[in-house]
């Protein structure tokens, strides 16, 4: 027990460590645009980069931000990790993204890195998770309105289609909502961004 109590705390570090590596910082750096963080949304991430940048770019931060935890994940998995224990190393990649201690706590919504935590862990309910962003913001063009429909949906579709992982997606929901809140408001006064 306490070899896997080290084993899942230096795998959750590390989540931590690469999550908090923020891929529209990155992305934004290298084509020599503005910090994103200093217009639209100040959101370091995939909708503010697209509203800002461009598809594009916007494409790249996804990618980025969806890959980078996914090496300790598939770690954890090959190490013998319990569904509850990848879901912790999971969790941590989130919070890293979204709390990343080099930028002030001050990181993503943790969308795009959810989705690429659930598509190594619950990869049908992250396609179809991502069905249904890509459906909600074509139609309504409010990303904010399409993330927090298809983050409550993953709970759902995890009961049906991963239900060993239940758990640990409705706590990637959470987390999802809390960093959220903000968007939530906006949407009550009716001034939420659109993309």
């Amino acid at each position: 027990m306490s070899d896997l109590v080290v084993v899942l705390s230096l795998l959750v570090a590390l989540g931590y460590l690469s999550g908090s590596w923020l891929g529209a910082l990155t992305v934004c750096r290298l084509a020599g645009v503005r910090d994103p963080r200093l217009a639209g949304s100040c959101n370091p991430g995939f909708s503010n980069v697209l509203r800002l940048y461009g598809r594009r770019l916007a494409l790249a931060t996804l990618v980025v931000d969806a890959v980078k935890g996914m090496p300790v994940l598939v770690l954890a998995i090959q190490l013998g990790l319990p569904p509850w224990g990848q879901g912790l190393v999971g969790l941590g990649i989130l919070l890293g993204h979204g709390y990343p201690l080099w930028h002030g706590f001050r990181g993503g919504k943790a969308v795009a890195s959810a989705f690429g935590v659930m598509l190594v862990l619950t990869p049908a309910v992250a396609l179809i998770c991502a069905g249904l962003w890509t459906l909600l913001a074509w139609r309504v063009h409010t990303a904010s309105v399409a993330s927090l429909t298809s983050a409550a949906m993953a709970p759902l579709a995890s009961l049906w289609l991963a239900p060993d992982y239940a758990l640990v997606v409705t706590a990637f929901t959470l987390l999802v909502l809390i960093r959220h809140l903000l968007n939530i408001r906006r949407l009550g006064r009716g001034d939420e961004p659109r993309i």
